[in-house]
C-alpha cells in the first residue's frame, strides 16, 4: 500500500522530524506498520442517551477491521448528538439543528488537524447524517457514509408502534382517549433497542436520500441496527474506502446537481420529512450546488409517491428491508424517469446499475407499482404568499385536506401551543401559529412534534391547520406547514398575525396567506419591535447571528 499511495497524512508522521508525533501516537497503540499506512478516519456519534447512535462503536469496530484488512490505518474519532425525540418540547431542543454545523465542523476539524487521507462516517439520528455528509464534502477527500440502520417496531395491543405513537399517546392521554395504564404500556413498549427512529421519519428520510444519492453504498442504509448484516455492511465500508483512495474517487464527484435531484425524487416518492429540504439545501451549500425550495416542488410534481410508510402510511423502515430494500425505491425512480442513472456511487457502479440490482420480495405491499401509487405527486410541496414569501413546506402523504380556511390561534413559543391543546383551547377548523422559533428566533429552529402529536392524540389532527417559522419532525403529519420564511424574528410577515386573522391553505395554488390587504400587513410591522435575544452569549448566541434563513438550509457562515 505505502507504495502505491504517497498519502497526505505521511507528511505527519514519517521522516525523523515526525519523531515527536510517532511518539504520541505510539502511547495509544500505534506501531511502524500503521505508520507505513494511510490514516483513514473512522468517525461516529456514540452517545450514551439515545437508541439512534448507540450501536455506533459496535459498528466502528469493523469498519476498522475493515480497513485493516484493505491496508489502511483506521482512526476512530467520535462527535456529539442531540436526540430530538427526548429533547423535543423543551429547551433543549433549541440546540438540535444547531448541533448539524457542529457535527460536520468538528469532524472536519478532527479530519484536518490529523490529515485523514480518506474517512467513514457512521451517522444514526437526525443531523449527525446531513452532518456527516457535510463534514465529507467540505474535507473531500474520498469516503462514504454509513447509516447505523433502524430501530426495530414496538409492539403495543398487538400492533407495531414507533415513537410517534408516543407522542401521540400524550395528546390522547389529556384528552381522555387513553388510560394512565395504557400510557405506560406504550412508553415501555415503543423503542425495544438501538437504532433511529422506525418510521420515514428525518433519519430514515435522510438514509435513503444519502443510498440513492450514492454516498452512502447501495443496500447498506435499509438493514436494520441490530441485524447482523449490518456488521459485515460496516466491514465492507471499511475495505470500500480503501477502494475509494486507490481510485481517487471523491465526494465532490458523487455529489453533484444530478445526484441531490435524484435525492429529492426519493423523498418525494417516500413521503419523506419536511427536515430533508433544510439538509439537502445545506449539503448543496457545501458543494457550491445551486438548488433553491422551488426545486424541491418541481421534483415533487414528477415523482408520484409509492411508499406507504409511517406517518402518513402504514408500514415501518424495518419493513422497507423486508421489500427488498431502498435500491427497490431507486428502481421504481428508474423506471419513473425520475432518477439519472449516470450518476456515481461510491461503490464505482452508478446509481442506475445499482438500482437494476435491486431485489424485490414478491407481492410487498409497502412500495408500490407505478401502476398503483398512493399519489401520482410527490410527498413534499412548497407553498408561497403573503404570510411566506421565501416559502414554507407541507408534507402530503395522499391523506390530507387540500384546502384549508379558519381563524389564526397565534403563540410565540411552542410551550404555549402545546398547553392550548392539553386544555381544550384548539377547536375544528383553528389555524394554530408558532412562530418566535425560527433558526435565528428560537434560536434553533425547534421541531414541533409535542405539539402536532398532541393534536392528533386528542382527534384535531384532520380538521385544524398549523404554520410555523419552526420546523416538523419527520413523524409530524397532517396540514403543517413549517419553516415559513422570513421568520418572525427577522421581521417576516408571520409576525404580523394576531388572533382572528383568518388565513387560508390551498395546496393546489401552492398558497398560503392571511386574508388582509397588504397595506394592513405593512403597517403592522412598521409598528413590530424585534424581540430581545433570548440567548446573548455562547453557542445559542452565535448560531442566531450568523445563521441563514431556512429558505436557504439555515447554514451558517
Amino acid at each position: 500500500m505505502s507504495e502505491e499511495l504517497q498519502p497526505r497524512s505521511h507528511t505527519l508522521i514519517r521522516g525523523p522530524d515526525r519523531a515527536p508525533a510517532r511518539a504520541m501516537m505510539r502511547a495509544v497503540g500505534y506501531d511502524d506498520d500503521d505508520f507505513r499506512r494511510p490514516l483513514i478516519g473512522v468517525a461516529h456519534a456514540w452517545i450514551e442517551v439515545m437508541p439512534c447512535n448507540f450501536n455506533h462503536r459496535r459498528l466502528a469496530e469493523h469498519v476498522k477491521r475493515g480497513i485493516r484488512a484493505a491496508g489502511g490505518t483506521p482512526v476512530e474519532v467520535n462527535t456529539i448528538a442531540v436526540s430530538d425525540g427526548i429533547a423535543m418540547g423543551t429547551e433543549g431542543m433549541k440546540a438540535s439543528l444547531i448541533s448539524r454545523e457542529l457535527v460536520a465542523d468538528s469532524v472536519e476539524l478532527a479530519a484536518r488537524g490529523h490529515l485523514f487521507d480518506g474517512l467513514v462516517a457512521i451517522s444514526g439520528c437526525d443531523k449527525t447524517i446531513p452532518g456527516m455528509v457535510m463534514a465529507l464534502l467540505r474535507l473531500d477527500i474520498p469516503g462514504l457514509m454509513l447509516y447505523g440502520g433502524s430501530i426495530a417496531p414496538g409492539s403495543f395491543e398487538g400492533r407495531d408502534v414507533t415513537i410517534q405513537d408516543v407522542f401521540e399517546a400524550v395528546g390522547a392521554f389529556a384528552a381522555g382517549r387513553m388510560t394512565a395504564q395504557q400510557l405506560q404500556s406504550i412508553e415501555t413498549s415503543a423503542c425495544p433497542g438501538a437504532g433511529a427512529c422506525g418510521g420515514q421519519f428525518t433519519a430514515n428520510t435522510m438514509a435513503t436520500v444519502f443510498e440513492v444519492m450514492g454516498i452512502s453504498p447501495a443496500g447498506s442504509a435499509s438493514v436494520p441496527a441490530m441485524d447482523l448484516k449490518k456488521d459485515d455492511l460496516a466491514f465492507h465500508c471499511g475495505d470500500l474506502v480503501m477502494d475509494l483512495l486507490r481510485k481517487e474517487i471523491r465526494p465532490s464527484q458523487i455529489i453533484t446537481r444530478s445526484s441531490v435531484e435524484n435525492a429529492i425524487a426519493a423523498v418525494c416518492a417516500t413521503g419523506g420529512s419536511t427536515n430533508a429540504v433544510l439538509h439537502l439545501l445545506a449539503v448543496a451549500h457545501e458543494g457550491g450546488i445551486p438548488l433553491t425550495v422551488d426545486d424541491f416542488d418541481r421534483i415533487s410534481e414528477r415523482t408520484p409517491l409509492l411508499a406507504d410508510l409511517k406517518p402518513g402510511g402504514r408500514y415501518m423502515a424495518t419493513d422497507v428491508y423486508k421489500a427488498g430494500g431502498i435500491q427497490v425505491i431507486a428502481n421504481r425512480l428508474l423506471e419513473a424517469g425520475v432518477l439519472d442513472e449516470h450518476a456515481l456511487s461510491v461503490t464505482g457502479r452508478t446509481v442506475g446499475e445499482e438500482a437494476r440490482a435491486a431485489v424485490e420480495t414478491p407481492s410487498q405491499p409497502v412500495i408500490r407499482p407505478l401502476s398503483d401509487p398512493i399519489k401520482p405527486t410527490g410527498g413534499l410541496v412548497i407553498l408561497k404568499g403573503n404570510i411566506a414569501p421565501e416559502g414554507c413546506v407541507v408534507k402530503v402523504a395522499g391523506h390530507e385536506r387540500m384546502v384549508h380556511r379558519g381563524p389564526a390561534k397565534v403563540f410565540d413559543r411552542e410551550e404555549d401551543a402545546f398547553a392550548a391543546v392539553q386544555s381544550g383551547r384548539i377547536v375544528e377548523d383553528d389555524v394554530v401559529v408558532i412562530r418566535y422559533e425560527g433558526p435565528k428566533g428560537g434560536p434553533g429552529m425547534r421541531e414541533m412534534l409535542g405539539v402536532t402529536g398532541a393534536l392528533v392524540g386528542a382527534g384535531l389532527g384532520d380538521s385544524v391547520a398549523l404554520l410555523t417559522d419552526g420546523r416538523f419532525s419527520g413523524a409530524t403529519h397532517g396540514l403543517m406547514a413549517g419553516h415559513v420564511a422570513p421568520e418572525a424574528a427577522a421581521g417576516g410577515p408571520i409576525a404580523a398575525l394576531r388572533d382572528g386573522d383568518v388565513v387560508t391553505f390551498d395546496i393546489p395554488k401552492r398558497r398560503l396567506d392571511v386574508e388582509l390587504p397588504q397595506e394592513e400587513i405593512a403597517e403592522r410591522l412598521r409598528h413590530w419591535t424585534p424581540p430581545l435575544p433570548r440567548y446573548t452569549r455562547g453557542v445559542m448566541a452565535k448560531y442566531a447571528r450568523s445563521v441563514s434563513s431556512a429558505s436557504e438550509g439555515a447554514v451558517t457562515s
